[in-house]
């Protein structure tokens, strides 16, 4: 046992001192010592249930005869974050956890983990560190909110951001937001959408690190405890027979997690967190296989933003395994890789059938015949970009129109909001990816406002940024690479007409090579937005959108 060598052995007689003053037994220093990551804290909506969750992967860890140990995970709200400098912070936690956890683990030789994440960085910031330090692992998140209710009809966070919008548009009065406000978040949980969150707690389950329902049972349900417990026992097994993450995160996993990823629909967030665990787990990940995957696999499931229906619905209908065995159905999935369940993923699946068709769909009646999300090239991003098109209205799948260019996202909200977008514009905001943010804030707000002042269905917006799950229509971003390294989206001018065709993956801004290189001889690099504290330092470490913006080991 790793653990040996802070419990076992006279050399170990200090350390096991250290263990007495945190009041531990000698009958729990002979056991295996197993970390349990718990991402609690007061200030997110998804892990304010966390603690709860904690105490219940506790008890499951000592009935198997483990001795489970608590170490905290920070977590960012991306909702309280969103629109203001806050959201600079958000993407660049996902490496603070990765980091933080990898040193927690190894300086305390804990034997095996069980990661407790909820929210948007928090998820994958723990894969990866799942994946680096590749001891026996597997994940229990905080599950999701149920959806708010308004006039009768479910809602979520998305609708009020879009409220906002309307109320500007003034098509919605005061005391109508203020009800959106009261009642679009109803519950503790992760927000009910199919966002970034909820995203990558059902793909978690997808590459097979977590057991049934991590990912949609709602955070409120009883059922969320028993999971945890059978967590915390799950992890002495896992121990037992050896079975680590890289095990487990292979490139079939990894295949099959994209593949679910397209049948769900889910936040494009995922094709920048898949590569950067992918990387971690030391498997190549290019992103353009999602188009390869899309064209094979059909969008099963429209939750919101893309639709009416919410976590608990899919949880109803049987949830993520109830999707992978309809996908199976066309043999679309890898069914012989090994799983944090101890089984295959074809036994885990067998028999969980789709319980209602409205929710997700049989697989010969899909929503689409391709995958919900779309990776894009051409000159405007030679090194892609990407949409989630199950998100994205039929009239918009193309669209030509003149460029809007906005150097940050301010500017571009207070030009929504003030009328000065009409239909037909392309709506470009840049300096606002990894480097040029830095920390590629997310777009949701001039998304909404777009959605909100009626414009969704006749507006498109680019950005070398990066949109919440809850954004939607034709919203492209990861554009790659970034205006403040030069990237083409650098050089487009106020007019410029941009096309993009969506069912063909391309996008172009229409001017020659020779006018692009001429644009490319004049520009100069714009100053750093943030030149202090750890913004700057994850600014001269991170690397592209289309690589997973991971961090360069080397300067």
């Amino acid at each position: 046992m790793k653990s040996d060598a802070v419990t076992k052995g006279m050399q170990q007689a200090p350390h096991r001192s250290l263990f007495n003053a945190l009041g531990m037994t000698k009958e729990e220093l002979e056991r295996p010592l197993i970390g349990i990551v718990s991402s609690y804290n007061e200030i997110v909506p998804g892990h304010i249930n966390i603690d709860k969750i904690t105490n219940a992967v506790k008890m499951g860890v000592a009935m198997a005869g483990g001795t489970p140990i608590m170490f905290p995970a920070i977590a960012v709200c991306d909702g309280i974050a969103m629109g203001h400098t806050g959201m600079k912070y958000s993407l660049v936690t996902r490496d603070l956890i990765a980091d933080s956890t990898e040193c927690m683990a190894l300086a305390h030789q804990f034997d095996a983990l069980v990661m407790i994440p909820n929210c948007d960085k928090n998820v994958p910031g723990l894969l990866m560190a799942a994946a680096r330090l590749n001891i026996p692992t597997i994940f229990v998140s905080g599950g999701p909110m149920l959806a708010g209710r308004v006039k009768g009809c479910k809602t979520s966070l998305s609708s009020m951001f879009e409220a906002v919008g309307s109320y500007a548009a003034g098509s919605m009065s005061l005391e109508e937001v203020e009800e959106f406000e009261a009642k679009a978040c109803p519950t503790c949980g992760s927000c009910s959408g199919m966002y970034t969150a909820n995203s990558m707690n059902c793909l978690t389950e997808a590459l097979g690190m977590g057991l049934r329902g991590n990912g949609t049972i709602p955070a409120v349900y009883s059922e969320r405890i028993k999971l945890a417990k059978h967590a915390g026992m799950k992890i002495m097994e896992l121990l037992k027979n050896d079975i680590k993450p890289r095990d487990i995160m292979t490139k079939a996993a990894f295949e099959n997690a994209l593949t679910v990823d397209m049948a769900l629909g889910c936040s494009t967030n995922s094709m920048l967190h898949l590569p950067a665990i992918a990387h971690e787990a030391g498997v190549d990940l290019d992103i353009e296989m999602a188009n390869e995957i899309s064209a094979k696999t059909p969008n099963l499931c429209h939750l919101a933003p893309a639709g009416n229906t919410y976590m608990e619905d899919l949880n109803e209908a049987g949830g993520v395994y109830a999707v992978m065995n309809e996908l199976n159905k066309k043999g679309l999935l890898n069914t012989d890789i090994i799983t944090a369940t101890g089984k295959t993923v074809g036994e885990n699946i067998a028999g969980c059938i789709n319980k209602d068709t409205q929710i997700i769909r049989d697989i010969e009646n899909p929503y689409s015949q391709v995958g919900g999300i779309a990776v894009l090239r051409g000159n405007i991003a030679p090194d892609t970009c990407v949409v989630k098109r199950s998100a994205v209205v039929p009239e918009m799948l193309q669209h030509s129109g003149p460029a809007r260019v906005f150097d940050c996202e301010e500017d571009a909200i207070a030009a929504i909001k003030g009328g000065k977008i009409v239909a037909g514009d392309v709506v470009v905001i840049r300096y606002e990816g990894p480097k040029g943010g830095p920390g590629m804030r997310e777009m949701l707000n001039p998304t909404s406002a777009i959605a909100g002042m009626g414009l969704g269905s006749s507006v498109a917006l680019i950005t070398d940024g990066r949109f919440s799950g809850a954004s939607r229509g034709a919203s492209i971003g990861h554009v790659s690479p970034e205006a403040a390294v030069g990237g083409p989206i650098a050089l487009v001018e106020e007019g410029d007409i941009i096309s993009i065709d969506i069912d063909n993956n391309s996008i172009n801004v229409e001017l020659s090579d020779e006018i692009l290189a001429e644009r490319k001889a004049k520009w100069q690099p714009k100053e750093p937005k943030v030149k202090t504290g750890y913004l700057t330092r994850y600014a001269s470490l991170v690397t592209s959108a289309n690589k997973g913006a991971v961090l360069r080991s080397t300067l």
